[in-house]
């Protein structure tokens, strides 16, 4: 298996983890849009405080490590197990849909462009179990069925991951282009970390201490006026 994403390897990686893959990862704030809403966040450095804070201490963890866990896992019932704890671990509905959507979608997609009957076993074993797969579980099976060290692409996963969330602020305060891209440069430290910190944490550390994420995605649930579905 590879450590290091040789070309083939990256060229691939950038096309499954682009947000422009059709997972539907437009659709989702993952809760910004009322933290705008709230006057939580109103300018870039506002958005970058609040991404880096998820990344490291929230979401982006706990999807580091998933995806980790689902790409090394030693067999099935560990896969298993794994699927089951990534579905647990979400702190509102609006974050549950958006996981398992994205992560349907993009085990989906991937299977039909570029199909191995390795993931096509993997499928089916999280669908005889009763199991959608989350966004990073999902990234975590293609890996394995390609032959893809999990930890060379988790920081391409991340920097997709907040990429997209990007955006979405982009859009809702807004902000320009370059604003957008200033954001994401002040994150790529905390990419790195974050996906450093999960290659060496221990797997029963895992959860998130990003409480305020999940309130502004429990409060967007019931917010009147919506952009986005999370």
């Amino acid at each position: 298996m590879n450590t290091e994403p040789d070309g083939a390897t990256l060229l691939r990686l950038q096309s499954w983890l682009s947000p422009a893959f059709p997972i539907g990862g437009y659709s989702y704030s993952h809760g910004l849009e009322y933290a705008f809403e709230a006057g939580l966040i109103d300018d870039a450095g506002a958005v970058t405080d609040w991404l880096a804070a998820d990344l490291e201490f929230g979401s982006g963890r706990v999807d580091a490590m998933l995806l980790l866990a689902t790409g090394r896992a030693c067999d099935d019932a560990a896969i298993l197990e794994t699927a089951e704890l990534a579905r647990a671990l979400r702190g509102s509905a609006e974050l549950a849909l958006e996981s398992t959507q994205q992560g349907r979608a993009f085990l989906t997609a991937v299977a039909r462009v570029w199909p191995r009957p390795e993931l096509t076993r993997l499928a089916d074993l999280l669908r005889e179990a009763g199991l959608t797969p989350a966004l990073p579980v999902a990234v975590g099976l293609v890996c394995r069925a390609h032959g893809i060290d999990a930890a060379g692409a988790l920081p391409l996963y991340l920097q997709s991951w907040v990429a997209n969330l990007v955006h979405a602020a982009v859009r809702l305060i807004p902000l320009g282009q370059t604003d957008g891209l200033g954001i994401l440069q002040r994150l790529e430290a905390v990419v790195l970390r974050t996906a450093a910190a999960a290659v060496s944490a221990d797997p029963d550390d895992l959860g998130s201490a990003a409480l305020v994420v999940d309130w502004a995605s429990m409060q967007h649930e019931t917010q009147t006026t919506r952009l986005f579905r999370s």
